[in-house]
Parts: structure tokens; sequence; C-alpha cells
């Protein structure tokens, strides 16, 4: 599970790096086309980052609320819950094994 998981973000993040870098080809062939000035070239491609970085960022939480939904569908429990129950199973073997 942990590995689909993780396929599913490294997914995301390599499709905002492509994109990133198309922006990047995208706004040097405007450049070029419309004799952008650097300055200009530059707030375009700033502009176009920031985009891509919003929308990474809402891609990944996108992606994350998902897999919780998955894992609660199946059944699976958190860290902290299992922790949690880790814990008191130790208690409770101790309790035990007092006379």
């Amino acid at each position: 599970m942990f590995e689909v998981i993780e396929k599913t973000l490294l997914t995301a993040l390599g499709a905002a790096s492509l994109t990133q870098k198309k922006a990047e080809e995208l706004t040097a062939e405007l450049k070029e086309r419309f004799n952008l000035s650097e300055e200009e070239g530059q707030c375009l491609v700033e502009k176009l980052k920031n985009s891509i970085s919003e929308r990474q960022t809402e891609l990944e939480k996108q992606a994350t609320e998902e897999v919780l939904k998955a894992c609660d569908r199946v059944g699976l429990i958190s860290k902290e819950e299992f922790t949690t129950l880790e814990k008191r199973v130790s208690t409770l073997e101790a309790q035990l094994a007092r006379p």
C-alpha cells in the first residue's frame, strides 16, 4: 500500500516538475517571438512558476486526502493509532504477568 502512495505522490511531483520545465521553454519561445525584454521574460517565468507551485501544492493535498480515504476504506490505521494500541497491549501484558 505504501508503494502505491509513494508512486502517486512522486507522479504528482514529477508532473509538476515537467510542467515547470515546459513553462520555462514556453517563456523562452514567447520571449523570442514577441521580443520581450529579459525583465518581462523573467516576470513571466516567475508568474508561471508561482502558478505551478500553487497547483503542485493543491495536487499534493488532494493526493494525501485520497490516500487517507483509501486507507480508511480498507481499514488501515494510522501510525499514531498503532502506537496507542501497542502501548495498551504492553500495559495489559504487564498486568497479566503480575502474580
